[in-house]
């Protein structure tokens, strides 16, 4: 069947509408129980609608029905950009601004919008890369002719076209840790670029039942240096999250350098140590971890994670990252004083990990693989990384 003609607008674009104020509202025509796999966001409550398409079609006025003004445009949200088509024409020809969405949810939850940061001292350009759907970020770090891309996913054109157009080439690809949310687009680009992957070596392994990873990667150990521009990033061991998690330090730890932690530790939370089933031993670690971070970072090393749990988190530039003696005065766990105590504050806060989390650790340790289609199902849905 023919779909009707109708206007469409893509994720990014509506996207950086939608951050700048403007007063369109969203109508995502699936049934209410598929929100939960991921929705459009940042929208305002009175600004979002959702009904069922099969409903929608029957509705005599949809302004007294559900509250969709006509004096607004409004976006079309379904799952893949089909059904939303179908709504846009029937909006269109009763006089609404009306657009579907391109792809639908599925290409929302892939999509990334660029923001720049402010370069450690030594370096020429950060990029911090938000994947608004899922509540994930990743980052390139630029020093002269040189990149290095940490945590990308598998939609990762937007970092070499951010390494070229400021004359750059991508000359490392790392992972902080192994992970659980999303299926990494690391070991993908190295192979790309023709440059290395680096992992730390304890996370090439399914930890569930510790059987060994298939990874090909440069091993990271702490204290390692990652050299970018003639410039040094400096790998900080910091276990906890999982086996292998490890900060990044670009710039000086004591003074104004900027510590990409992975889901180590976030703004306002830290990282979930459960999701393999060893919850005591690896909430250990990550109480030494976060021990060694307060003994060891100055107050002005920027935390830059890789996720963010809500719209709190973000600056009013719509960045994340947040200065370390700022979290401490924010982030509960940096002020728990025992062992004995951050493991009571976790117990309580911990909650069940999503069912697909082993299955895509799986994929990123190279012991299965799955299509495009059936990784969109995996990831859908924001991300439970951290604690609380």
């Amino acid at each position: 069947m023919k779909l009707p003609d109708a206007r469409e607008i893509g994720p990014l674009d509506l996207a950086v509408r939608l951050e700048a104020g403007d007063p369109i509202r969203v109508l995502d025509v699936r049934a209410p129980q598929r929100l939960a796999a991921g929705r459009v966001d940042p929208v305002p409550a009175e600004r979002f609608h959702n009904i069922r398409g099969s409903e929608f079609v029957r509705l005599a006025d949809p302004a007294a029905a559900i509250g969709l003004d006509p004096a607004d445009p409004v976006a079309v949200v379904c799952g893949h950009g089909n059904d939303s088509r179908v709504i846009a024409a029937l909006l269109e020809g009763r006089g609404y601004d009306a657009w579907s969405l391109r792809g639908g949810v599925t290409a929302w939850m892939r999509m990334v919008i660029p923001r720049e940061l402010t370069p450690p001292r030594g370096f020429d350009r950060l990029v911090q890369f938000d994947r608004i759907g899922k509540g994930a970020l990743g980052y390139l770090l630029v020093a002269g002719a040189e990149a290095l891309a940490i945590d990308p996913p598998r939609d990762w054109a937007p970092w070499p076209e951010a390494a070229a157009a400021s004359g750059a080439r991508i000359v490392g690809v790392a992972d902080t840790h192994v992970h659980a949310d999303y299926i990494s687009g690391a070991p993908s680009l190295a192979r790309d670029q023709g440059v290395p992957y680096y992992l730390h070596p304890a996370d090439n392994v399914w930890p569930y039942d510790e059987t060994p990873g298939r990874l090909k990667f440069e091993p990271l150990s702490d204290g390692a240096e990652l050299a970018i521009g003639g410039r040094s990033v400096v790998a900080h061991h910091t276990p906890g999250h999982t086996e292998g998690s490890t900060t990044f330090i670009a710039g000086d730890s004591q003074s104004a350098g900027v510590a990409f932690t992975g889901d180590f530790l976030f703004v306002d939370s830290i990282g979930r140590p459960d999701l393999a089933g060893k919850m005591e031993a690896w909430t250990g670690d990550l109480w030494r971890s976060l021990v060694r971070a307060r003994d060891e970072w100055h107050p002005r090393v920027r935390l830059l994670p890789a996720h963010y749990a809500g719209e709190g988190e973000r600056n009013a530039d719509r960045t994340v990252d947040r200065a370390f003696g700022q979290a401490r005065q924010t982030n509960a766990t940096l002020g728990i004083e025992t062992e004995d105590e951050f493991r009571g504050w976790v117990e309580s806060h911990v909650s069940t990990p999503p069912e697909a989390y082993p299955h895509i650790k799986a994929i990123n340790v190279g012991l299965a693989e799955v299509t495009p289609q059936q990784a969109d199902i995996l990831e859908a849905g924001k991300n439970e990384c951290a604690v609380g």
